[in-house]
């Protein structure tokens, strides 16, 4: 149903977006060190992750309705659901074919403009203009991205790029339909990962599958995974399209981290320094919002989904 807007309860929608968002995008930069942590071949932790994801969403799901009844949102949420569900399922394949065909710093850097995609798309189909402390923050973000994978931009990767760019572009596209439809998409993102998954089953049943530590990829399918796209893809019901995808960004500044404790590879200086401009530049526009409020025009009704 539609529940009541009341020009007092913005910030606390808002804070709840952030809350949210941030419990996913701080989830997700886990998924890289449990996956170097799993010690598998790449196709063979692709299908093991994807599937125990599958199995871990649809078991939730049924528990939920099982005990909430009426309250549990549906896998796929009408017409718009299946939108998403397509749109997160190609930038799933996108990614993985990225991966494989171009430089990770290539791959780092394309997948940044997925904030820029998602502000453009905002504000053309759902006439969400972003703020201008949202353009400066994104502006700061690109710049911290910019200078952790700067050294490393190559050339000569043409497709891997493409499917790159295709991946940040499919991504933004699914925050903007969940964004515009306002339905709950937090299990829509999850079972878009069968196109991924069968996939890696056509892949594997040929070359064969390996992994050495399952246990690793267990926990980052049956945990992590649906934690953080859950959270990342509930986001656009409370957050504007832009908001929501510069939470994806902490991947690519916590995970170094992560690895550098983890592996004992040390980050750059150039990477340090880049990391610690996007997540002040993170830190102080949600900060700005809870400060400054987002106050409606007085004749004007706003209604959030519930």
């Amino acid at each position: 149903m539609r529940g009541r807007y009341l020009s007092g309860s913005t910030q606390s929608h808002h804070l709840k977006g952030l809350l949210i968002t941030a419990i996913g995008g701080l989830s997700l930069t886990w998924d890289i060190p449990l996956i170097r942590l799993s010690d598998g071949a790449p196709w063979s932790v692709l299908l093991a992750r994807s599937g125990t994801t599958l199995v871990v969403t649809f078991s939730a799901w049924l528990i939920m309705r099982r005990f909430l009844r009426g309250a549990t949102p549906p896998l796929v949420p009408g017409r718009s659901g299946l939108v998403v569900a397509a749109l997160y399922g190609i930038g799933s394949v996108s990614f993985v074919a990225a991966v494989f065909t171009t430089t990770t710093a290539n791959l780092a850097f394309i997948l940044a403009f997925n904030t820029m995609f998602a502000a453009l798309l905002s504000w053309i189909f759902l006439g969400e203009r972003p703020r201008p402390a949202t353009f400066v923050a994104m502006a700061f973000m690109m710049f911290g991205i910019f200078l952790i994978v700067g050294e490393g931009i190559s050339s000569g990767h043409l497709f891997g790029d493409a499917m790159a760019l295709s991946s940040a572009f499919t991504l933004a596209a699914a925050i903007t339909v969940s964004r515009a439809s306002g339905k709950n998409m937090g299990f829509t993102s999850l079972v878009a990962v069968v196109i991924p998954f069968l996939l890696a089953c056509s892949v594997v049943s040929r070359i064969g599958f390996h992994i050495g530590q399952p246990i690793w990829i267990l926990i980052d399918g049956g945990i992590i995974t649906p934690l953080s796209f859950f959270c990342l893809a509930l986001g656009p019901r409370f957050l504007s399209g832009p908001e929501v995808a510069m939470f994806y960004l902490l991947e690519t500044v916590l995970a170094p981290v992560w690895v550098w404790i983890i592996f004992s590879e040390t980050p750059s200086n150039q990477s340090l320094v880049g990391g610690t401009i996007l997540v002040v530049a993170l830190v102080a526009h949600s900060a700005w919002f809870l400060v400054k409020g987002r106050k409606p025009p007085a004749d004007k009704v706003i209604e959030y989904p519930i």
